[in-house]
């Protein structure tokens, strides 16, 4: 059966209804449910990055529920194997031959819990199904479901016992966002919740409802691809990513797929702002979220306490803005 077509104007209000529902459970953090929602709407993963206990989990698991969409959760731990991820062969002796059981991987939206403590082997399992949607193993390839969204979660690198995410494995995430402790009056609001009876394991009685659901999102996924671009906003994303590749601070740039995830990122948050066709504010908007895990920086500059949103921030302030 066709699902019924919605206008965009009714699809953005069931992302705003998203957004409602996702504010039953998680308090100040709008910047994160918003980039949850451009990664959904152009394929992409996010990196959650913040302290423990700033509700990063209970957001993925909230925004999973309200989308409308299965999801699976690992802990990620040093003794933590590749197989655990994607899933391995076991022996069936009953048939007498191997079978492959799925490992959680096998959902729409992946909750990778802490993925910087554990080792880079096991990181890895994750770049084949975050790039090409698939998990290959002994010689067959099987397809992940679709959508298909990991949303990792890492504490700081200066806490103890956490590994530094590849630079390969980074570079397969459309945002990093950064999860910060909320504010005075947020922060009372929240115990203000627990002290009425709220509990982060039963959304159900926080009445966290599915308002989205797969149908809505394909629309709206279609209705992003549609958004315009010129060449002039073209131009401009490219001399973004060369002014990263020739800043004094930088050893290691952007490269063309971070320019495409730009593009992508922008697509989204130019729709969700309401407009047709990406304007330069959309870019400078997404820019440093898409590309500030994407930039290693000299040595000499870190030690002197310059910040990549800083270096990032000044490349805009730098470079010509098209009229």
């Amino acid at each position: 059966m066709t699902a019924n077509l919605l206008s965009e104007s009714e699809l953005r209000d069931a992302m705003h209804r998203v957004r409602q529902e996702i504010g039953k459970a998680v308090v100040g953090q709008d910047g994160a449910i918003t980039g949850l929602l451009i990664a959904l709407l152009v394929r992409g993963h996010v990196l959650l990055e913040g302290v423990p206990g700033v509700a990063k989990t209970l957001l993925v698991r909230t925004f999973s529920r309200t989308v409308g969409l299965g999801t699976k959760r690992i802990q990620f731990t040093p003794d933590l194997m590749p197989g655990d991820v994607s899933g391995s062969l076991i022996y069936d002796s009953r048939s007498a031959e191997f079978e492959f059981r799925e490992g959680p991987v096998f959902t729409h939206i992946l909750l990778a819990d802490e993925i910087n403590r554990t080792p880079p082997k096991t990181q890895s399992a994750l770049l084949e199904a975050m790039e090409e949607r698939q998990v290959s193993a002994d010689g067959v390839t099987r397809a992940l479901p679709d959508p298909f969204l990991v949303a990792a979660t890492q504490n700081p690198v200066e806490h103890e016992g956490t590994y530094g995410l590849p630079e390969a494995q980074l570079d397969r995430f459309l945002l990093k966002l950064i999860v910060e402790v909320p504010g005075r009056d947020a922060e009372i609001d929240v115990l203000r919740r627990h002290a009425e009876g709220f509990r982060a394991g039963s959304l159900e009685a926080a009445g966290v409802e599915a308002v989205l659901g797969p149908d809505k999102l394909r629309q709206a996924q279609t209705a992003v691809e549609g958004v315009a671009v010129t060449d002039d906003v073209l131009s401009y994303i490219v001399d973004l990513a060369r002014a990263t590749r020739e800043s004094p601070s930088v050893q290691l740039g952007v490269s063309p797929r971070a320019t495409t995830a730009l593009l992508s990122a922008a697509k989204a948050w130019a729709w969700l702002s309401g407009y047709s066709a990406i304007t330069p504010d959309h870019v400078q908007t997404m820019l440093v979220p898409t590309w500030r895990h994407r930039i290693r920086l000299r040595p000499d500059a870190e030690l002197e306490g310059v910040s990549v949103d800083a270096v990032l921030s000044a490349i805009l302030q730098q470079t010509r803005v098209p009229i």
